[in-house]
């Protein structure tokens, strides 16, 4: 015990207790009953509190070699009860995410997390494991693809996506950061198509899209930092700029001039050609597969763009569509469909510098704000304790935060070093996500803030997620040893 992290434990502590008091806040009205009132949520929360921590306390007595040694058997287990919950839970409100056992319920979803983290540690520790390997990559791809795909058929997307914040696991642990580049690129093309989409380029051209165009044209943009960075080949960046600088400028020139309507896509689509074409020649004559790779990143960028709307249209559910069209400012509805994140922020705003103290919150006593005790909860942070109370609370995440990273690096063992590095990702993108969330700089997408959202589930997943690397950091001695 004397190489348990201490202060990591501390950090948890405080966050918790601080979750406790805000879900209080939200909960409260003036005509409930004490603080131990089990029927309430704050009552109930304290149940899950005390028995996190019995969790943690077993969790922390193990022999740490358990985690290493069953984290196949508990990834197993874990799908085993995604596979179960898909086919036996009850629809609550859209959603078949929770096991309903009497008077309790579970949702499998967070625990699969730790499952995962401690399933990819293991594969990624073994011997002879080379995330360059093509059949290395292939296990790591499924080990992190199935949780996610089993949880989007129960219609849980947001916490599906919180198995995207491990990529930077495997960027930590060798993947070329281009990958991590590609992703933001996927990210931000998505985005502009969806934001863009529906309008024209010129007015006489109604059906040609400026999302698509503007893709397209980012791609093009984005194919000479490859040249350069990758094949420091400035011959080649001179030669596509020019091109492209004549080209658009031409047909630009031809419109404003001549008022003729020209197909910009079309211009593009040239652009893009004739680059594909100029990289195989490349490729033939000076042997380097490179030119092949961005060749190929311009055709995807073509399909991405145009498969981007039918994503969206296809793919994604109604009312996830909207909370994205309400983030990216397409719609605007403060009755409907932008309600929960206009009365979140009218809620933060009225809190002002120092807040209107505990219990004094009149948008969260009135109820304004939905869900505030569970995805909204630090909407009470925000008005009871302003400024200085979110500052501090985001302080605190921040703090735990780095502490985890500074613990996973010392590591001995790349068991505990990638696991540590997993639990890491998760805490930073449920923070990130939930707080954009919040602000409305993100969709709503309804993930827990951790330790201060109401639920056992969440915060059982939380706390088993943190203490499982508290054990194998607390080993590390041994490693040192050996």
């Amino acid at each position: 015990m004397q190489n348990v992290d201490w202060f990591t434990i501390g950090i948890y502590i405080v966050l918790v207790i601080a979750g406790w008091f805000s879900i209080y806040g939200a909960v409260y009205n003036f005509e409930d009953t004490p603080f131990w009132d089990f029927s309430v949520r704050y009552g109930k929360q304290l149940v899950w509190i005390g028995c996190s921590i019995v969790i943690a306390i077993v969790l922390l007595s193990l022999d740490n070699r358990v985690y290493s040694m069953f984290a196949y058997v508990i990834y197993g287990i874990a799908i085993i009860s995604l596979i179960v919950t898909l086919i036996v839970a009850p629809d609550i409100k859209g959603s078949r995410s929770w096991l309903v056992l009497g008077p309790v319920s579970i949702q499998p979803a967070e625990f699969a997390k730790t499952a995962t983290c401690l399933a990819i540690a293991k594969l990624m520790s073994s011997y002879g494991f080379r995330l360059g390997n093509f059949s290395d990559a292939i296990k790591v791809g499924l080990l992190f693809a199935l949780p996610p795909l089993l949880i989007v058929l129960q219609q849980e997307t947001g916490s599906a996506l919180v198995y995207a914040a491990l990529f930077l696991v495997l960027y930590r642990e060798g993947m070329p950061g281009v990958f991590l580049f590609l992703g933001l690129c996927a990210v931000v093309f998505f985005i502009v198509a969806i934001r863009f989409g529906e309008e024209p380029i010129i007015p006489l051209l109604p059906d040609e899209s400026y999302g698509v165009y503007l893709v397209m044209l980012m791609g093009i943009i984005i194919q000479c930092g490859f040249l350069y960075v990758f094949l420091k080949d400035v011959d080649s960046v001179k030669k596509i700029a020019i091109g492209n600088a004549v080209l658009f400028g031409i047909s630009y020139l031809v419109y404003k001039v001549f008022d003729y309507p020209i197909h910009f896509t079309v211009v593009a689509y040239i652009s893009i050609i004739a680059s594909v074409v100029y990289y195989i020649v490349m490729c033939i004559s000076r042997s380097k597969f490179t030119y092949v790779g961005i060749a190929a990143f311009m055709i995807g960028s073509v399909v991405y763009a145009h498969t981007a709307d039918y994503a969206f249209s296809k793919v994604l559910q109604p009312h996830q569509q909207i909370r994205i069209k309400v983030t990216l400012g397409m719609i605007n509805d403060p009755q409907k469909a932008d309600y929960n994140v206009n009365q979140s922020k009218i809620a933060i705003g009225s809190g002002g510098f120092a807040g209107k103290g505990f219990l004094n919150g009149t948008q969260t006593k009135l109820k304004y704000v939905p869900e505030q005790d569970t995805d909204f909860i630090f909407c009470t942070v925000g008005e009871e304790h302003g400024f200085l109370g979110s500052v501090a609370v985001l302080s605190l995440f921040l703090v735990l935060i780095l502490r985890l990273i500074y613990l996973a690096e010392r590591q001995r063992a790349l068991f505990n070093r990638i696991y540590g590095y997993c639990v890491a990702s998760i805490f930073f993108f449920h923070l990130a996500i939930n707080i954009g969330m919040v602000l409305g700089l993100t969709p709503v997408i309804g993930i827990p803030l951790p330790f201060f959202s109401y639920g056992g589930s969440s915060l059982w997943g939380f706390s088993i997620l943190l203490f499982i690397f508290l054990r194998l950091d607390a080993s590390r001695m041994e490693y040192m040893a050996n």
